[in-house]
């Protein structure tokens, strides 16, 4: 199989690196100064035990790949982009016939819970994956991963729910390459436990580490407003036990070359000056199936609205004054 990983930045950066050393064929789409330093230096893959720099062909986008029924593409944006990748992708033809929707499987390799829905209206064949992966992306061609002995782990399954053949041997290849990547048929059950967690994600991006007392009161009542909607909408996840049981000590952390983690995936969009955040779908799934089971989860709104405008304005991450974090609690 041929993995062409659509994102490689921290996530995709690191799965698509880790499966290159393992000797699996892959394929990174990067765009912009991150696909120029990949075509000219290769990825530099900084783990644990060093940085490592993997000659990964890389390209920009579908038209420059002659797709094959032997490829896998692994979907590792953040969701506010998945829906233009998918275009891109879904129509292109395979060689043999039909095109890539029809006939490739396609892995979300992603937060949140929606990506599987818009991957459905364009690909037959979806696989869901819950991402534990402590990684990092703040540079062109450079990608951080902190997980030790494991990189990740990467629950899969199909879409919306089963396992089969296929997904096996994926969880093979990625068993070979640092990950533990556990077969779930559930696993829309994981990626909504995943999303649980995630919701903290806004505010540390606009308000810095969830540390000291009053972040920590924000980030319970974030918690608990998820809690009642998913409780509400009758959707079942694992505990918090026992996601803690199935990591164990597989994927703890240590800061690569010695130097500090850089902060979650939402804090390195507004570090990265990306432009946009992935609140929408990490807090504004909370908000949805609270204004469609009638809960109210007035700081999950406050925090998706305050980190659009953290990421539309170009305000530092972290920079949120204490007093304003705090009036959030007053909504």
């Amino acid at each position: 199989m041929r993995y062409l990983i659509l994102g490689a930045g921290a996530v995709g950066g690191t799965i698509g690196g880790r499966l290159h050393q393992s000797g699996r064929e892959v394929l990174l789409v990067a765009r912009g100064p991150h696909l120029a330093a990949l075509r000219a230096d290769g990825l530099r893959l900084t783990v644990p035990d060093g940085t490592h720099r993997l000659a990964v062909p890389a390209v920009g986008g579908p038209e420059e790949v002659g797709l094959t029924p032997d490829d896998v593409l692994v979907l590792a944006v953040k969701t506010q982009h998945s829906a233009a990748l998918l275009d891109r992708w879904a129509p292109r033809p395979v060689a043999g016939g039909g095109t890539a929707g029809e006939r490739l499987p396609l892995v979300c390799a992603q937060n949140g819970v929606e990506n599987e829905r818009l991957a459905l209206r364009r690909f037959a064949r979806v696989y869901g994956m819950c991402v534990w992966l402590p990684s990092s992306h703040l540079e062109p061609g450079r990608v951080a991963a902190a997980g030790s002995p494991r990189s990740g782990v990467l629950h899969l399954g199909r879409y919306p729910h089963g396992t089969d053949e296929l997904a096996g041997r994926i969880a093979a290849d990625l068993a070979d390459s640092h990950f533990d990547a556990p077969l779930a048929a559930d696993v829309m059950a994981w990626k909504y436990a995943k999303l649980l967690s995630n919701l903290g994600n806004a505010l540390e991006a606009v308000a810095g580490p969830i540390d000291g007392e009053l972040r920590l009161r924000v980030w319970r009542r974030l918690r608990a407003e998820g809690e009642a909607v998913l409780a509400a909408a009758g959707i079942a996840y694992p505990s918090e036990e026992e996601q803690r049981a199935r990591r164990g000590d597989r994927v703890g952390q240590v800061p690569p070359a010695g130097g500090p983690r850089a902060g979650g995936s939402s804090w390195q969009s507004l570090a990265r000056g990306t432009g946009d955040i992935e609140a929408d779908w990490l807090n504004g799934e909370v908000v949805l199936l609270g204004r469609l089971h009638g809960v109210p989860v007035p700081l999950n709104a406050a925090l998706q609205r305050l980190a659009a405008a953290f990421a539309r304005e170009g305000r530092p991450a972290g920079s949120l004054p204490e007093a304003e974090l705090a009036a959030l609690l007053e909504r």
